[in-house]
């Protein structure tokens, strides 16, 4: 059970897709101590001035449709051993449906094995993030740490694992097959799983082998990177003798390969996607803001017009006058109660409002709401101002450069008692994947390459030098939980370099650690 901490009620990850977007990857995970648990993610956007960004440039609605957001339910983990014989593992109960009958319509037996692939793809990814682990603390040793044997103690156990996953899933796939009248939709399905399995353990096992590779030792390791390639060749031998298309075949661009891997896995994971029904919901505030405004404009008018007639004739030229200037004045009171409300709304209002259901028992499982601001309107807290005054080119920027400062803020409410649970109550969570797209901030870029002329100081002579022009753009991440009895908050801060291209890398920055200026080279640039 999850002591309240933010890792355990909120894990975070954020990394590059592509040259275009960052990733910012969320596992909600309520404790179920409460029936309702909020959380709030803000990410604060310091934009430098001369990429002309601002609320006209980049309006809310163009902010909106860079953001790319995916929700789905977390994925179960299990390990190795509970995938073999837990209870609660989808390969199991596949089993106890060859055993005990169909128990239900086909679908189900679609859905075991979809979740199997998901959760068997969870379990490579710790597998193979424990010989990154491994290896890392070989290359670099402490006393009574990681010993060599331990690595392949380590991989040995995970491929006898996975022989006996893909051994048994197979197995059973053909008993039932020729047990029962599967609808050739279903077959299709299984078969489809079985080749996302087999390339599940190809990519994974693949990416040991290159670990392994990069470490000191790697030599001692020899023996067990021919192992992990055997399963690799093996299972890609399966896939030819099946005439199953995701082949690498060196010499061709493999489109089909990536196409039916991608494929694959949308078809598999698809599962455990949530539906989300979007509305807009600032607008109906506003509508309501605005016609008060335009009553409260028309009562001005009308309070002049009473006074005008009580005093005047209405055929009098007095009347005419404060008729006029009535209506003058009426306007603009209706346009500056019309800026009043919008700004009051921008403020507090959330702009968008998305309903996250669940596609099998279609209820409504939680709700999002979101809003972006822009400089004024996006205070910086003083956690977040404080991360970033570590840097001491920050610091002097804050009160000299100008910025752009546009906050994008997220609320999630979920109902703990709608998500489903393992069998031990622990609630499943939620995963909330959030791809921020920066193509409008390359638009007034300068070439991501220039000249520079460089004298020698030996010889004076000159030349010239290539020199790369790029921006930081630094991404401030607040993460509030309250689940009831817990309450808690964190601040990330990470660094984008762009240029003209798109993304170069990213550095997270620590807010406990001060950044000095850069040294000047002992060479001289004109």
């Amino acid at each position: 059970m999850p002591d309240g901490s933010v890792s355990d009620l909120l894990d975070t990850k954020l990394e590059i897709h592509d040259s275009r977007q960052f990733e910012l990857k969320l596992n909600y995970q309520p404790s179920g101590t409460d029936p309702t648990s909020q959380y709030v993610v803000e990410a604060w956007l310091f934009v430098p001035r001369s990429l002309n960004i601002d609320s006209q440039t980049w309006p809310r609605d163009s902010f909106y449709a860079d953001i790319h957001n995916y929700v789905r339910l977390k994925t179960p983990v299990l390990s190795f051993e509970e995938l073999l014989t837990g209870r609660h593992s989808p390969l199991i109960q596949l089993e106890d449906r060859l055993q005990l009958g169909l128990m239900g319509p086909e679908t189900e037996i679609v859905y075991d094995a979809k979740m199997l692939s998901c959760v068997f793809r969870g379990v490579m990814r710790r597998f193979l993030r424990g010989m990154r682990t491994q290896c890392s603390a070989v290359a670099h040793p402490i006393q009574g740490g990681t010993h060599e044997h331990d690595i392949v103690t380590l991989s040995r156990t995970s491929m006898e694992s996975t022989r006996q996953v893909l051994q048994r899933f197979r197995k059973v796939v053909t008993a039932l097959k020729a047990k029962y009248p599967l609808t050739e939709k279903t077959r299709a399905s299984l078969r489809l799983v079985d080749e996302y399995l087999s390339l599940t353990v190809e990519q994974y096992f693949r990416r040991i082998v290159v670990q392994m590779d990069a470490t000191p030792k790697s030599g001692v390791y020899v023996e067990v990177r021919r192992e992990l390639m055997n399963v690799v060749v093996a299972d890609e031998n399966y896939r030819r003798v099946n005439h199953l298309r995701s082949v690498i075949e060196p010499g061709t661009d493999n489109e089909e390969y990536t196409h039916r891997v991608s494929f694959l896995k949308k078809f598999c994971m698809n599962i455990l996607f949530l539906k989300v029904a979007r509305s807009v919901q600032r607008q109906a505030w506003e509508e309501m803001l605005f016609a008060i405004a335009a009553g409260g404009s028309m009562s001005f008018a009308l309070a002049v017009g009473l006074f005008a007639q009580s005093r005047y004739p209405q055929a009098s030229f007095n009347f005419f006058v404060i008729a006029v200037m009535g209506y003058m004045v009426k306007d603009r009171v209706k346009e500056g109660l019309r800026r009043a409300f919008a700004k009051f709304a921008g403020k507090y209002l959330y702009e968008r409002k998305t309903r996250i259901i669940d596609p099998v028992t279609q209820d409504a499982i939680g709700v999002c709401r979101e809003k972006v601001d822009f400089a004024g309107d996006a205070v910086v807290p003083n956690d977040v101002a404080s991360a970033r005054s570590k840097d001491d080119m920050v610091t002097v920027a804050q009160g000299e450069l100008a910025e752009t400062v546009i906050r994008y803020r997220k609320q999630i409410s979920l109902q703990s008692e709608m998500l489903p649970r393992l069998g031990d109550g622990i609630v499943t969570g939620v995963t909330d994947i959030i791809r921020f797209n920066i193509e409008r901030l390359l638009h007034d870029m300068d070439d991501p390459e220039y000249a520079i002329e460089y004298v020698d100081l030996e010889d004076f002579s000159v030349e010239k030098l290539r020199a790369a022009k790029s921006y930081h753009l630094d991404v401030a991440f607040r993460f509030s939980v309250d689940d009831g009895k817990h309450k808690s908050c964190s601040v990330r801060l990470i660094r984008l370099v762009l240029d003209k291209n798109g993304i170069k890398r990213m550095t997270e920055i620590d807010p406990n650690v001060v950044l000095p200026a850069a040294t000047p080279p002992a060479a001289s640039a004109a």
